[in-house]
């Protein structure tokens, strides 16, 4: 996969890590105009973000010597199966010098007429003309071929192949070192979700959830599902679905049979279930009935049901031992466990649109951040737990797939069908002000 989008980029393999060393903090130095919010400079060459606390102090109200971060970008940093305490001296949304929030990065807007591909002004012109905002990321590629919308992405474990879902009805596997599409599958119905799990592949579309092992090449379908499948995850070694008619399915692989048996379905969603996480043995589920619920992996009961959004609940994710959710109600919130073992509400974040998906990774400096994607069309990227906005990423349509690549690479998918692939950089030492 080779980074020339425009034909004259030059040569570069998409999964080749980059090098260099991590800049010395001691030169680096925050904008003041940033801290401000007021900052109009592109590319600064401040810091967009506050610098890390020295190691003696703490983060999150837990001490900083403890393993935190997303696990495999997914569950609970270090799998934790002990209940956190809530503390309600967390920094969420605070940075040094800063209300609750904190200063908001003062963000340009994209150019509509270059994305049409006519801007008359060229570089005089007063919006941007790139399609992301900010020095912590880029654009190495994008990968054409999809008809609909990208719902899905996944990138196997140690697979040198890409595969990407859409609502065109296919399946498209892309190799990694060419960039070319390798192969074309042909479904019969939407794909609404598609995940990767050790040799497996699992798509779900209408009525069905079709299972591939990339490895021998095992064709399955699992059937159940009423209507589309529009959520997927494993836990306990337990496939579960969530569904359109509101009821999550679950599969138990039989070895023996070499086949998935159906195991349990659980129905207290009155509406679909769009999304599913897993963390610290519970199974959570967001749905457009504007709740959460949360199951005991071992028992696979409802012990709580969480109705603090207004709308559909579209994403839900594990950090830390933090459960992060947003929905169409404009609000991220953010969930910490009280000394009972229930959840509660320990910060809220207000965007101005709706969100779609969220997606937890580290930054080239092992750091957490956060992308949120919203529908104006555009991804916020915010650091963890301040929500300080490190960047922007922008598309032609709203983007519903997010997914985390090998080293630094990361993937979006939107609207249009098309898949860009995406690059953390290091961070530059910022020159003395």
């Amino acid at each position: 996969m080779d980074y020339d989008a425009q034909g004259r980029e030059g040569n570069k393999r998409v999964f080749q890590r980059l090098g260099g060393t991590p800049p010395n903090d001691n030169k680096q130095k925050v904008c003041y105009h940033w801290r401000a919010g007021k900052c109009n400079r592109y590319p600064c060459p401040y810091l967009h973000r506050e610098l890390p606390p020295p190691p003696s102090q703490s983060t999150n109200g837990v001490s900083s010597k403890r393993p935190h971060g997303f696990a495999d970008d997914s569950g609970f940093s270090g799998s934790r199966q002990r209940t956190p305490n809530f503390n309600s001296s967390s920094t969420w949304g605070r940075v040094q010098g800063g209300g609750v929030g904190g200063p908001r990065v003062k963000m340009e807007k994209l150019c509509n007429y270059w994305v049409q591909g006519n801007c008359t002004y060229g570089d005089k012109c007063r919006y941007l003309h790139a399609w992301s905002l900010g020095d912590c990321f880029s654009l190495l590629t994008q990968l054409e071929g999809h008809q609909k919308v990208v719902s899905a992405i996944a990138f196997p474990s140690g697979s040198d192949k890409l595969y990407t879902g859409s609502k065109d009805e296919t399946v498209r596997i892309w190799d990694c070192q060419s960039g070319q599409c390798a192969h074309v599958i042909n479904l019969g119905g939407e794909v609404g979700c598609m995940i990767s799990e050790g040799p497996w592949i699992f798509v779900g579309i209408p009525n069905v959830v079709k299972a591939w092992n990339i490895q021998t090449g095992m064709e399955l379908g699992l059937s159940g599902p009423v209507g589309q499948v529009y959520a997927l995850v494993v836990g306990n070694d337990l496939l579960f679905a969530g569904t359109q008619d509101g009821t999550i399915l679950a599969w138990r692989f039989n070895a023996a049979t070499n086949c998935f048996e159906p195991a349990a379905s659980l129905k207290d969603h009155n509406l679909a279930v769009v999304a599913l996480v897993v963390g610290a043995n519970r199974l959570y589920s967001g749905s457009m009935d504007h709740s959460i619920r949360v199951w005991n992996l071992e028992t696979l009961q409802c012990i709580q049901t969480l109705t603090d959004h207004t709308s559909v609940v579209m994403s839900v994710l594990c950090w830390d031992q933090f459960l992060l959710s947003c929905s169409l109600d404009k609000t991220v919130k953010v969930w910490v466990a009280t000394e009972s073992g229930n959840l509660e509400v320990t910060y809220t974040h207000n965007e101005e649109h709706g969100l779609l998906t969220l997606c937890g990774m580290h930054d080239s400096e092992g750091k957490p951040v956060l992308l949120c994607s919203c529908n104006d069309n555009s991804v916020r990227v915010y650091d963890l737990p301040s929500f300080s906005e490190r960047g922007k990423i922008f598309a032609k349509q709203e983007i519903r797939a997010i997914q985390i690549g090998p080293g630094r690479l990361f993937f979006t998918g939107d609207g249009t069908g098309q898949v860009k692939v995406w690059n953390w950089l290091a961070e530059p030492a910022a020159i003395a002000q």
